[in-house]
């Protein structure tokens, strides 16, 4: 069997109406890709159809893995997704796939450009980045939540929230071992490890499309705002390793709480 060189994680929880139609426009992409690539759909303790449908889909293709959890959310099923991965890359794409697919190919070549360390973050407030179809409430609420990540947790990266990010093996490998939230503001935290570990964040600008499905909310915005309270004093309680100076090599991941003497990374 040959190495596989790609792997697209889909979280998904309660996605019946629309998972298949994913699945399709995943594989076809890596079919027109044509690398070695596996798809895989962590299935968030759904209570629809979403895990039959995805199980199907696994018969009929052997490329879509089906993995089935506990409800947690979106930040442990990919969590639990990016580390069952086998793929020397390891693509986050979201279920409603509110930016093209097809954005899949220019993340793989400016990873090919860069160093394995680095991660490539879609983001829809870079230069040349388009907005389609957003109300204003949701509009704002992301705005607001942009601006205080910036200020109190991780400067300099636009949108932390973009469901399309490219990650190495070792990256994955090492940051989500270490990652300690399950819900909305999952992004931030590990885009605030990839910082301390030293890696280099590259934002990819990205046409996006609001869909009317979409399950961020008032509710869930603010959940993502007390996220950002855990992420600090996670930092101030030492739960995170020791930043380090940028451009240091990687380390191998070690969780926290294995980490008794000496440096972590």
């Amino acid at each position: 069997m040959n190495a596989i060189f790609l792997s697209v994680i889909v979280p998904a929880y309660n996605e019946s109406a629309r998972i298949a139609h994913t699945i399709s426009a995943v594989t076809s992409e890596i079919d027109r890709l044509g690398v070695e690539a596996e798809l895989i759909v962590v299935d968030d303790g759904s209570t629809d159809r979403t895990a039959s449908i995805v199980a199907d889909a696994s018969r009929a293709d052997p490329r879509v893995k089906l993995v089935q959890a506990p409800h947690a959310g979106k930040g442990a099923a990919v969590r639990r997704g990016m580390l069952e991965a086998k793929g020397e890359w390891r693509f986050l794409a979201d279920a409603d796939l509110s930016m093209p697919i097809s954005e899949l190919q220019r993340f793989l070549g400016t990873g090919r450009e860069a160093p394995s360390g680095d991660v490539l973050a879609g983001s829809r407030e870079a230069a040349g980045a388009t907005r389609i179809g957003e109300p204003w409430p949701r509009h704002a609420i992301g705005r607001v939540f942009n601006w205080v990540v910036k200020l109190f947790v991780l400067r300099g990266v636009d949108d932390t929230q973009c469901g399309f990010k490219l990650f190495s093996a070792r990256a994955a490998e090492t940051l989500f071992p270490l990652q300690r939230l399950d819900g909305f503001g999952f992004d931030v935290e590990i885009l605030f490890l990839a910082r301390r570990a030293g890696l280099v964040i590259r934002e990819i600008p990205m046409t996006w499309t609001y869909g009317r499905k979409s399950k961020v909310s008032v509710a869930s915005g603010a959940r993502g705002f007390l996220d950002l309270v855990t992420i600090r004093w996670n930092q101030l309680r030492g739960v995170y390793p020791p930043a380090v100076r940028p451009g240091r090599p990687l380390a191998d991941a070690t969780p926290p709480a294995a980490r008794s003497k000496g440096r972590s990374w």
